[in-house]
């Protein structure tokens, strides 16, 4: 499964990365620290998966997933935040899952590997 890892914060995506290549099948194909470069390197890429940093954008995320969306039909989007109660805006906005960044490492990637499946089905 390809993923793009969209966090302003390097040591985030840093620490996303280092969990996510443990894990077989999964491949980190981009990483961006701000909207503009999230979408270049989702048009580039075509991910299957964005981990996303809910709260990147100086515009309105939901306003954000369609265009993804259209960039790569089929991409899952994977809201994170450090404040869960952000979890019913971002799923009502379009967000396929969402995860606390609080949350144990197992957590994202049972998630993920929940995706993996149904992509591959």
């Amino acid at each position: 499964m390809r993923i793009i890892l969209a966090d302003d914060q390097v040591e985030v995506r840093s620490a996303l990365r280092i969990v996510l290549e443990h894990e077989s099948g999964f491949s980190v194909v981009g990483e961006a620290a701000e909207m503009s470069g999230l979408l270049i390197q989702a048009k580039e890429s075509k991910p299957d998966v964005v981990l996303l940093d809910w709260e990147l954008a100086q515009l309105r995320i939901s306003d954000l997933l369609p265009v993804l969306k259209h960039l790569c039909p089929g991409l899952k989007v994977v809201a994170l935040s450090g404040r869960p109660e952000a979890s019913k805006v971002a799923l009502a906005a379009g967000a396929d899952a969402f995860v606390s960044k609080g949350d144990q490492p197992e957590r994202l990637l049972n998630t993920l590997r929940g995706m993996k499946e149904k992509i591959s089905s």
